[in-house]
């Protein structure tokens, strides 16, 4: 059993949803495909995506991302809250689990999360032309830190006796050292927007050795104290030097 890493496939683009009908529905059957948020803010079309990596992977495990809780398009009066729980029911129709996943010795976590500034203090330009600001809806009183806090809490806090390796994984960022200080200073803007230290706190807590995020964009690799974190976004089309655009084994047998 081989698993692979992907996240931000973003299907609402045709070259990307391409992309997903042309995989191997034979290649994959025996592997877990770890998918770490952002395929589409329309239901219609996540179930599509989660319907097609079903059909090519043994086991698809997702978090949702910042993107497929966008409620713009949606009813007037649902929050982004209740998107959430309209996607877990997306995904268990489609066979994909957001649970706790274990096979043998190996146990892979998803950590739901969300960003809280915890990477920064956002400025002005950035709360205008941030599209969560817009997109997102959520009840009275939740603002970022409650947001995360409250996505936090739904996370597992424990590991079985027997596991002797766990992956993590979270659609966001799980500290500020994974965000290159090259980037220039209109991408640095971004990052009050990216991530949370409360995600390092827990994988750390459940002694993570490696952990898989996306929503930034940037596909790399990096070990920090003793954890392996791995970004392997798909990205927007136009995305040709910062995205590999190709499944990344993170284990392999």
């Amino acid at each position: 059993m081989r698993v692979f890493a992907l996240s931000d496939i973003h299907v609402d683009y045709d070259s990307n949803a391409r992309w997903v009908e042309n995989l191997s529905t034979v290649e994959y059957r025996d592997d877990v495909l770890i998918l770490a948020g952002d395929v589409s803010d329309q239901l219609s079309t996540l179930s599509w995506c989660l319907h097609q990596f079903a059909r090519c992977f043994g086991q698809v495990l997702f978090v949702p991302g910042n993107h497929d809780l966008w409620v713009l398009r949606d009813t007037p009066g649902k929050t982004s809250f209740d998107k959430f729980r309209e996607v877990a029911v997306v995904a268990e129709d489609a066979g994909v689990s957001m649970q706790p996943f274990r096979r043998d010795l190996l146990y892979i976590v998803p950590l739901f999360s969300w960003y809280d500034y915890t990477f920064g203090t956002p400025s002005d330009t950035l709360r205008a032309a941030w599209m969560d600001f817009v997109a997102c809806r959520w009840p009275d009183g939740f603002h970022a830190q409650e947001i995360s806090l409250h996505f936090g809490a739904l996370n597992q806090t424990w590991v079985p006796e027997g596991i002797e390796r766990v992956v993590t994984f979270s659609h966001f960022v799980p500290r500020i050292d994974l965000l290159p200080s090259s980037l220039p200073a209109e991408h640095r803007m971004l990052f009050p927007v990216l991530g949370s230290t409360h995600i390092d706190t827990q994988l750390r807590r459940l002694k993570s050795q490696m952990h898989v995020y996306g929503h930034s964009h940037i596909n790399r690799q990096r070990l920090i104290d003793g954890v392996i974190y791995i970004n392997n976004a798909f990205g927007y089309p136009h995305e040709d030097r910062i995205t590999a655009k190709r499944l990344t084994a993170i284990l392999d047998g």
